[in-house]
């Protein structure tokens, strides 16, 4: 696992007329602001990333189809330095994943036609603080998913 990054469980309330997701509760241990909140989706097999935070917390939720996320932990300080995390957020695999500043996200859609996630950031989106770098800039396959 990243060092910083946290994988938390949620809650999904069956009902024969919609189901209820729980996502996310300020009296939670790793809530630590709110800043915005926004639904993204990614179409089967395309890939969205690298994205770099330096600032923002982000806790991200698939709640429609199957979303595929990679991290990739190039701090120097870090115990996991130089290391990827994989993690499938789907409906069946109902989770929140937590991603601290400072390392790289990139994700791939994994359901049939269009995967929703959803981020809730602790800070408002600023460009200033995010950096991008084409999906060739890392060693990674992700023809095996």
């Amino acid at each position: 696992m990243i060092t910083g990054l946290v994988l938390t469980p949620l809650k999904r309330i069956e009902n024969p007329k919609g189901d209820i997701f729980h996502v996310l509760k300020c009296s939670e241990s790793n809530f630590s602001q709110f800043g915005e909140a926004y639904f993204s989706t990614v179409h089967s097999n395309d890939i969205k990333g690298w994205k770099k935070h330096t600032k923002m917390i982000l806790n991200l939720v698939v709640p429609v189809g199957a979303v595929k996320f990679v991290v990739y932990d190039d701090r120097e300080n870090s115990e996991s330095y130089g290391k990827f995390h994989e993690e499938i957020l789907s409906v069946d695999n109902y989770c929140r994943l937590t991603v601290p500043p400072g390392v790289w996200v990139a994700f791939k859609g994994l359901g049939v036609g269009s995967n929703l996630l959803l981020n809730i950031a602790s800070i408002e989106h600023d460009p200033l603080e995010a950096m991008s770098v084409s999906l060739e800039h890392f060693n990674y396959n992700w023809s095996l998913t």
